[in-house]
């Protein structure tokens, strides 16, 4: 069966209000989520195991100047979950997050502005911010997924879908709402970039 955007509606402020209006979703293909955490300037070993209602009641004590977040492995992927953060859409983490190996990140901030990054290698191949636009030609890669989408290339909304089905396009992964408040994510803070 091939998903559509509407596949992802579950993710929605109703089912998740303390996610769903700014969150940042990153895949990493290929890491773990110590090795995640260590390219991103964190400590694995300060890192603690936590549910999602934990992570996200405990990220949101934490002050500006640091990213709270967890990591879990789907498969092949480290999947990481930040709420109301967005080191995912950094292009000095993607470059270094992605050596070696494929990332795809989408985010949302809290007045509604939304991103989507694929990039493998360090190099991104596909970027998509709402308010902007593609940031380049759509790659063959993902052309189909665009035109199932059939939607304006302007108005990318994640809570409808579109973004979910990108990253499942790339990933393979299927995120579901038992899949999202089921995993075990390892959660610490991490450093942000000066």
């Amino acid at each position: 069966m091939i998903a559509t955007p509407g596949d992802y509606a579950w993710f929605s402020y109703e089912r998740f209000p303390d996610l769903a209006d700014a969150y940042c979703f990153t895949y990493v293909r290929g890491l773990t989520p110590e090795q995640l955490m260590a390219r991103l300037g964190g400590r694995p070993e300060d890192f603690t195991p936590m549910t999602l209602e934990e992570l996200i009641e405990t990220s949101y004590r934490h002050s500006y100047n640091t990213a709270f977040l967890g990591a879990t492995t789907i498969g092949d992927w480290v999947f990481v979950v930040e709420p109301n953060g967005g080191l995912g859409i950094d292009e000095a983490n993607i470059a270094s997050l992605s050596a070696g190996t494929r990332l795809v990140s989408h985010f949302r901030d809290v007045e509604g502005i939304e991103y989507f990054y694929w990039s493998d290698d360090g190099e991104i191949r596909f970027c998509f911010i709402a308010d902007e636009g593609c940031s380049e030609e759509v790659p063959e890669e993902v052309m189909e997924s665009m035109r199932r989408i059939d939607a304006d290339y302007r108005h990318l909304y994640p809570s409808d879908g579109p973004a979910f089905l990108l990253a499942e396009h790339l990933t393979g992964i299927t995120l579901t709402p038992e899949l999202l408040e089921g995993s075990t994510y390892l959660c610490g803070v991490i450093p942000e970039p000066r």
